[in-house]
């Protein structure tokens, strides 16, 4: 069946719900692990089930149905899903909850066979390829009173216009592509998401253009490799429908940046080896595209990048930093870095180290190794003990640390673009919002601004955040 009927086969569902539904208040509550991505699937779902007539609750207790929308990428994620499994199997018991449980975790077989085993009470397992069939299942589960699985392994399709529940009224993020090529030996993304696929020019730009209709002001374009954009497609001569001259991320860029209403464009995550000139010189020229790159390094070391099979070198890499802060005015980077990488030295360890000095990154995201059934990390030999990444951890966070007061010094009496985004989570008196460079700022204002851009004047850096003054 084609994704278009298959998407209007299951409107008919969320019709049937809704025909359940109503005349009663009936609640959701759903839990997101994991990345952008998975946020932006967790708006789908939300979408879907508002839809059908439910409301969402913060409390699991209160919900006639409770999703989780799971992440396998580190290792904890699967030890809170589980804890979370535990504790509502008394409220299961009490109210009949039907449990829901998707996304990338799914898709991993020794995870659906534990929770088939040890948590049978609950209803729905939906994977990575199967979250538009939602409808379908939960209908099923209602009506006829019987467990549904859904979970495919082959090369999921891209489904347009599932309905979406967005978090933010002022920002927005866009999927461009689903899965990936890479197989970074540490990561299971590409055996849970699949391959890479591009969503069509054409339904991007609807989609951008409807959230500027809405009032959006931000739009961060989201993929496992956005800029990779259409490459398969182009490689493989698949055809695919060329709208307004794109045919690759770096006219993907240049296309939503004439789109009116929309005033500022970021995206995650790129690949720095497929990081072409015409993609730097699209952020260089495109002026609402953010100067903040998010370049994920993973290590400093040339033989452990061989080893994550990132193909790049720490020459490269440092190469490549040096050609974008030569071509792009007032950039800022961002990175990911993983410690305790299999068979990591404490001396490869330190090119890691060399390379944040090197680069004097804005942000780092920093994670400790964790193993991953299905990958190729997890067969290597000299796995590194939990000590010593931890202690590798801790010397990364210092050194990252020790360079942020002299980052924010940069900031202090400039004038700077901020999205306001709401009322400071702590001071109720203050707003808070971001820089072009992520960096976050509080500030009095009155609640009115809130979705608009401000211009403030920086008068102090407080380590996590800057303090302002409207201009």
């Amino acid at each position: 069946m084609e994704p278009s009927e298959e998407i209007k086969e299951q409107k008919q569902y969320i019709e049937k719900v809704k025909k359940i539904n109503q005349n009663k208040k009936e609640n959701y509550n759903i839990t997101t692990m994991g990345c952008q991505l998975n946020e932006n699937d967790s708006e789908k779902i939300c979408g879907i089930l508002e839809e059908m007539g439910y409301q969402k609750t913060e409390k699991q207790s209160e919900a006639e149905i409770v999703i989780f929308n799971t992440c396998c990428v580190r290792e904890n994620a699967e030890e809170k899903l589980f804890g979370k499994l535990g504790e509502l199997k008394k409220i299961k018991e009490d109210k009949g909850t039907i449990i829901a449980i998707g996304g990338c975790m799914m898709q991993e077989k020794h995870i659906t066979d534990k929770i088939k085993k040890s948590y049978p009470f609950v209803d729905i397992l939906f994977g990575t390829h199967t979250l538009h069939k939602l409808p379908e299942n939960l209908y099923k589960v209602i009506e006829e009173k019987r467990k549904k699985e859904d979970i495919i392994d082959i090369e999921g399709k891209i489904y347009e216009g599932l309905p979406i529940k967005r978090e933010s009224k002022y920002k927005a993020s866009v999927t461009i592509m689903n899965g990936c090529n890479n197989f970074c030996s540490y990561c299971i993304v590409p055996y849970v998401r699949g391959r890479e696929r591009s969503r069509k020019p054409k339904d991007i730009i609807e989609e951008v253009k409807a959230l500027a209709r809405k009032d959006y002001k931000e739009i961060t374009l989201l993929g496992q490799n956005v800029n990779s954009y259409l490459r398969v497609e182009k490689e493989k001569n698949i055809k695919f429908e060329q709208y307004e001259g794109i045919n690759s991320f770096a006219t993907l860029l240049k296309a939503i940046n004439k789109i009116d209403g929309i005033e500022r464009i970021r995206f995650i995550s790129p690949h720095p080896k497929d990081f072409t000139d015409d993609v730097i010189e699209a952020i260089a020229d495109c002026d609402k595209v953010c100067k903040l790159v998010h370049l994920p390094l993973q290590s400093g070391n040339s033989k452990v990048l061989k080893d994550m099979n990132r193909k790049y070198t720490k020459e490269q890499y440092l190469k490549l930093v040096e050609k974008m802060k030569s071509k792009i005015p007032n950039l800022t980077l961002s990175t990911d870095i993983i410690v305790g990488f299999p068979g990591e030295t404490d001396e490869e360890f330190e090119d890691t180290l060399d390379v944040v000095k090197k680069v004097n990154y804005e942000q780092v995201y920093m994670f400790i190794y964790s193993r991953r059934i299905g990958t190729p990390g997890d067969r290597m030999g000299n796995q590194i003990p939990e000590e010593i990444k931890h202690k590798r951890f801790d010397e990364l966070k210092k050194l990252f640390e020790s360079q942020i007061e002299k980052n924010n010094q940069k900031y202090i009496q400039t004038t700077q673009k901020i999205l306001v985004e709401g009322i400071s989570k702590n001071n109720e008196n203050m707003l808070t919002g971001r820089t072009d460079s992520n960096k976050v700022v509080v500030f009095e204002g009155k609640k009115e601004l809130i979705g608009t851009i401000q211009k403030v004047n920086i008068i102090s850096e407080h380590m996590w955040y800057l303090k302002a003054k409207i201009i």
